[in-house]
């Protein structure tokens, strides 16, 4: 590398006049506030610094390529991952920012690459919790690095929705996308705050939710985060679903507990599914109807494990009203009722 640059340096000054290379707009924290060498003499002083040298690399990369060209942002990133490996993590992270920021500038919205971004960062401050937490690792991991690459990852489901992306055709990539968010949710939910912290990831996780975003068979978010399957983005665990954490938290920012997928399934379903009481407990706490059926005219209660303790310690019973019972009861007998009572009374039948 070094050979050629020289000789790139040779060429800009032949013919006794030196071709200035463009100036940069502004010093780039991730490349340590770099800038390119423009002389023989700086060029020479880079063997005597390897990491400077690997800075000089990154940006005449982004100079001649320019932010949108893929390689670009690749590796920037890859050489974040190198500095993982050697336990610099803030270098790490500013590099890997940087790279965010080019891509959700340059790329369409729900790139694999912008994807793998998020992932990435899942995965390092899963790292970094978790090790520091066993005392063997004294880097800080604050809520700003978190909620920093949440709020990107609500803006990246933004642009998804303002560009008309087809929700179907992309059905894959937005479930990723979206569990990878719920991941980052479940680590922030790690990391002490102050009140005024609190109340910003409260808002961010609002202005999720206000974009009503489905997942694969009409998932949502509440949905996801009482799914098992959930659990798996990528090649190193993350977070755990089904999540109480992520629960509470989502309905205390909103969420509907009583919302539906294509099958009618509510998240209390899924929970049911994933014979989870605690969980099913929050969600008829927040007023889940515990005898909503689904399109195969199932409760969530019927869906419990028979053979499961889960199943004996649930009391449907419990939330279950007399207006519930009347409405299953109209439902049964098939008792036409529509037109005759107010809309929202039809609108809670149709719940049962």
């Amino acid at each position: 590398a070094h050979k050629y640059w020289r000789r790139a340096m040779e060429l800009r000054c032949e013919g006794g006049q030196y071709l200035p290379k463009p100036e940069p707009r502004q010093l780039v924290l991730a490349y340590d506030y770099s800038r390119e060498v423009s002389s023989l003499e700086e060029l020479e002083a880079l063997i005597t610094d390897p990491d400077e040298m690997r800075m000089q690399a990154l940006l005449i990369r982004e100079r001649i390529l320019g932010p949108s060209h893929p390689d670009t942002s690749y590796y920037i990133r890859y050489r974040g991952a190198v500095y993982a490996d050697s336990g610099n993590f803030e270098r790490c992270i500013n590099l890997w920012k940087y790279a965010l920021d080019m891509q959700q500038g340059n790329l369409e919205p729900l790139s694999p690459m912008t994807a793998s971004s998020f992932l990435s960062f899942a995965e390092l401050y899963s790292y970094v919790l978790q090790d520091r937490s066993k005392g063997t690792l004294a880097t800080h991991l604050g809520f700003s690095d978190l909620i920093g690459v949440l709020s990107k990852g609500v803006r990246e489901v933004e642009r998804a929705l303002v560009h008309g992306k087809d929700p179907v055709a992309d059905s894959a990539q937005f479930t990723k996308t979206l569990a990878i968010i719920l991941h980052l949710v479940f680590l922030l939910e790690k990391v002490e705050c102050t009140p005024e912290q609190e109340h910003q990831k409260r808002q961010t996780i609002y202005r999720l939710l206000k974009c009503s975003p489905r997942a694969k068979n009409g998932f949502t978010l509440l949905h996801m985060a009482v799914d098992k399957d959930t659990t798996t983005v990528g090649r190193y665990p993350v977070g755990k679903f089904p999540s109480l954490h992520v629960v509470n938290l989502l309905l205390e920012c909103g969420a509907d507990p009583d919302s539906r997928d294509y099958d009618n399934n509510t998240p209390l379903h899924v929970a049911a599914r994933n014979n989870c009481p605690l969980i099913m407990s929050a969600l008829m706490e927040a007023g889940a109807h515990m005898d909503a059926t689904n399109a195969f005219k199932q409760t969530a209660y019927e869906l419990l494990d028979e053979k499961l303790l889960t199943k004996s310690t649930m009391q449907p019973f419990n939330y279950i009203t007399l207006q519930c019972l009347a409405a299953r009861a109209l439902d049964k007998h098939k008792i036409p009722y529509k037109g005759f009572i107010p809309e929202e009374l039809e609108a809670f039948i149709e719940l049962h």
